[in-house]
């Protein structure tokens, strides 16, 4: 049982990846944490972000309508049609006009969702004259940061659970030893590539969701706005 126990909690202290970010200036860090009865996604920090937040609120405001008119149609031919009202129900079977409608309606939204939604993609897809590269690799449980330009790379691994210190603000499965630390207002190209696994390099905050794929090089771009700790 003793041996149990120690897998057990070795594995919970490995199965999350874990992914810190500090955001420094010359001033220092705020810290960017979670809150209580907190709603809605992340604060942007990047432009990226941005974008990704104003064409996910556009999106929102979209797909009410449609659920608002649809519930609306299906009230009115829940009371037009009932069977109270049609003792002699129609034996109509297809409307040219309403068929042509429910095919090219939906195309037409479709139009509506993805040009803005190529524009975001393609914004964030990579950067443009970037001031700095920083190259990020997976490895089985932990994740490899490298600076191409200056020759520099370092293993960032998540933190046990007995090393993390809650009275200090930091949580149990998302801190490292070695946080990756970033400039403010500069436009940083990211690398993305893996050595043994297939894993996911997360920020939020940043807009930046992408692939590390063994043998294969992925890119997308961030520039963070606004100082703090992101996880």
């Amino acid at each position: 049982m003793k041996i149990i126990r120690q897998i057990n909690k070795r594995f919970t202290q490995t199965v999350v990846l874990s992914v810190t970010v500090f955001v420094m200036t010359v001033t220092g860090a705020i810290a960017s944490l979670p809150k209580q009865w907190q709603l809605g996604v992340p604060d942007p920090v990047s432009p990226v972000a941005v974008r990704i937040h104003e064409f996910h609120d556009y999106l929102l405001w979209l797909i009410a309508a449609i659920s608002l008119f649809v519930l609306g149609l299906m009230i009115y031919v829940c009371f037009k049609f009932k069977a109270s009202s049609n003792p002699n129900p129609t034996k109509t079977t297809h409307n040219t006009l309403i068929e042509i409608l429910w095919t090219a309606v939906p195309v037409l939204i479709l139009v509506v969702v993805a040009v803005p939604s190529f524009k975001t993609l393609y914004y964030g897809d990579r950067a443009v004259d970037p001031d700095m590269t920083i190259k990020v690799t997976a490895n089985q449980w932990y994740w490899t940061y490298e600076f191409p330009d200056d020759d520099i790379s370092f293993d960032s691994l998540p933190l046990p659970d007995d090393e993390i210190d809650i009275a200090a603000g930091q949580h149990r499965l998302l801190e490292v030893d070695t946080p990756l630390i970033l400039p403010t207002d500069t436009d940083i190209r990211i690398l993305f590539t893996a050595t043994d696994v297939l894993h996911a390099w997360t920020i939020p905050a940043f807009g930046v969701k992408l692939d590390n794929v063994p043998g294969r090089t992925n890119e997308t771009w961030t520039r963070i706005t606004i100082p703090g700790k992101y996880y």
